[in-house]
């Protein structure tokens, strides 16, 4: 298992576990990042990372992108 920060791009993974307080959990989880659901980083730009998950683009913060393990 792995945070999401140190994924290479172009590949897809599966989320694993989502760390964090309740609230930043739910707030992952309302953008998509649900324990058993395929994501795969799409770039790291300027200490965000754009990923895909379930067919959406999200951009989330480098420090949200460390709470999601694949």
């Amino acid at each position: 298992m792995m945070p999401l920060t140190v994924a290479d791009a172009g590949t897809d993974y599966i989320v694993k576990r989502i760390g964090g307080k309740p609230e930043v959990k739910k707030h992952l989880e309302n953008l998509g990042f649900i324990v058993g659901t395929g994501v795969s980083v799409i770039t790291i730009i300027g200490g965000n990372v754009i990923v895909k998950v379930k067919e959406s683009r999200v951009a989330i913060s480098r420090e949200m992108a460390q709470k999601i393990m694949i």
